[in-house]
């Protein structure tokens, strides 16, 4: 499907790819890995043509159709189905031809139609949004009523609406929740075409792809099975490829003693000159530079408080005098549980997470909290609150008054910042430093309970392997929302669900809550729900979308 043979590409004075070349085989879903700054974004833009290469070939079928996600779609006036269905371009053309078209072209139109399966489009449209935690009653909306995040949901379901040949995605479970990562990661395994993902996503590249693309010092490397898989043959391989320039080395020093001891005795020219030779087609073997990430710094509490941190009866929480979001809470954390909070976006759980930091005060029933717990709460807007001319050097100043400079500098090293960074602007760091940055902050009192909503967005593979390690040996309570579900399951001992105004526990594992997810997606677009929204009975629904 698609084939790149000798690409090489240079850009903002270094070099991404160096006569890099790879195979696709015919539908396959294939997962791009790297660390952060490799090139794979690099990589989509030159296949979609908007970069050039500086040498070598990109090709693909001529007829082949090409989908990526566009960053959010457009706040139009076009209903959310229609927009949907608008992104099949060979549908929309046919009805669009249909309604002048001469009595003798009608009938190979309306053939084509039938061909495409244009009637079921409706539903099957209708379907992906469900999966992506649209309501019927949003089919009718119009996209101009979406926020940004939503809107992005919605670019990502209009590409897989229109099934390209080759489905280009970056980062597709970012802006989604947990449910609607379980869901893609499904529907990713069933698409009937290739497609190439970018994703820090373990569970995603373990459960949707048939293989790994690995982009490292500027070559593509292909490997069989998922991410598991490729880090065991990637481990293997530097193992092999270690142990193999250990012995080219001794085998070099050895051919070289034999040459400066013999190169001058007439007797042993000739043999020396055949181990001049030798040495001289022994190419050599680069050494793999081992990818190392910080590790994160979550210090335990130094005194364990006596059970429970926080119990909640009957508690209600709420905005002001709007209905409660949750009511008739009753439940208890104790010092040591690992809580994973599910939950679809606008069910609850980030105003659970406030109530349970203090920044919201219950509205009704009680809670009951040790007067003495400390509690470090970490949230994507904390990122977005940044100031952006602000430093990480600055920021550790006003956390550590008291203490030195270098106390200070030796700190923010911990939490992976090195000297290069700590006066590098909000704006110029990464977003998996800034992440790091937060996080790191939020943890440093050794707090007795951490709440960590969505820590893992702007944290490659290795760095949210580092945070799970981190957590594991935090010895504090830990409250943790994520998309995330290798995360979710490896941290969580206990699940609790926000559904439907309440937070209960939820009975079963993270596979028993996927099986739950997909099936309420398959439930979720009834053809005569489609039906009225297509025809403007879901414009009357008045319930705004927000990002939770």
């Amino acid at each position: 499907m698609l084939q790149i043979d000798e690409l090489t590409f240079n850009a903002w004075g270094r070099r991404f790819f160096d006569r890099a070349s790879v195979s696709f085989p015919p539908n396959a879903k294939v997962g791009l890995a790297g660390r952060n700054g490799v090139g794979k974004s690099t990589l989509f833009k030159l296949i979609l043509g908007e970069l050039q290469p500086d040498g070598g070939t990109i090709e693909l079928p001529r007829t082949a159709r090409i989908g990526a996600v566009a960053q959010e779609h457009p706040a139009t006036p076009v209903s959310l189905l229609d927009t949907i269905l608008e992104a099949d371009a060979e549908r929309s053309a046919l009805y669009t031809e249909l309604e002048s078209a001469e009595p003798e072209r009608m009938g190979e139109i309306w053939g084509r139609l039938i061909e495409i399966d244009a009637d079921r489009a409706p539903a099957r449209a209708a379907e992906i949004l469900s999966g992506l935690g649209f309501s019927t009653e949003d089919l009718g909306r119009a996209m101009s009523e979406f926020s940004g995040g939503w809107r992005m949901r919605v670019a990502l379901a209009a590409a897989l609406f229109a099934e390209p040949d080759l489905l280009l995605l970056d980062e597709p479970t970012n802006y989604l929740d947990l449910e609607g990562a379980l869901w893609l990661e499904a529907r990713l395994k069933k698409y009937p075409h290739s497609a190439l993902i970018i994703s820090h996503d373990r569970e995603l590249l373990n459960n949707s792809v048939d293989f790994i693309l690995h982009v490292q010092a500027g070559k593509l490397e292909m490997y069989t099975g998922g991410y598991d898989d490729f880090e065991r043959r990637l481990a293997e391989k530097t193992r092999l490829q270690a142990a193999t320039r250990v012995k080219q080395e001794a085998e070099r020093a050895h051919l070289q003693s034999f040459i400066d001891r013999f190169k001058a005795k007439a007797s042993k020219a000739a043999q020396a000159q055949s181990r001049v030779k030798r040495l001289a087609k022994l190419a050599p073997i680069a050494e793999m530079a081992a990818d190392r990430v910080a590790p994160f710094t979550l210090p335990s509490p130094a005194r364990a408080l006596a059970p429970p941190l926080i119990s909640l009866e009957q508690a209600s929480v709420g905005y002001g005098d709007a209905p409660p979001i949750l009511r008739d809470l009753n439940l208890r954390l104790d010092v040591d549980d690992r809580i994973g909070l599910l939950g679809v976006n606008g069910a609850g759980k980030s105003t659970f997470a406030k109530m349970i930091a203090n920044a919201l005060p219950t509205t009704a029933g009680r809670m009951h909290r040790d007067r003495r717990i400390q509690v470090g709460w970490f949230h994507q807007h904390q990122i977005e609150a940044l100031d952006p001319t602000d430093t990480p050097l600055e920021i550790i100043r006003r956390e550590m008054k008291e203490a030195s400079e270098n106390s200070r500098r030796s700190k923010l090293a911990q939490f992976g910042l090195g000297f290069d960074k700590q006066e590098t602007t909000v704006e110029n760091l990464s977003g998996g430093e800034r992440a790091r940055l937060l996080l790191s902050l939020v943890a440093m009192h050794a707090p007795h309970l951490l709440i960590l909503d969505e820590p893992t967005n702007h944290l490659d593979i290795d760095s949210r392997r580092a945070l799970l390690d981190a957590l594991n040996d935090y010895e504090g309570a830990v409250i943790l929302i994520t998309h995330d579900r290798s995360l979710m399951e490896l941290v969580a001992d206990r699940l609790w669900l926000a559904a439907d105004g309440y937070v209960k526990p939820f009975d079963g594992d993270m596979d028993d809550y996927a099986k739950f997810v997909l099936d309420r997606a398959r439930q979720g677009a009834r053809p005569t729900q489609v039906g009225e929204a297509k025809t403007g009975g879901g414009k009357k629904a008045k319930r705004a979308k927000a990002m939770a």
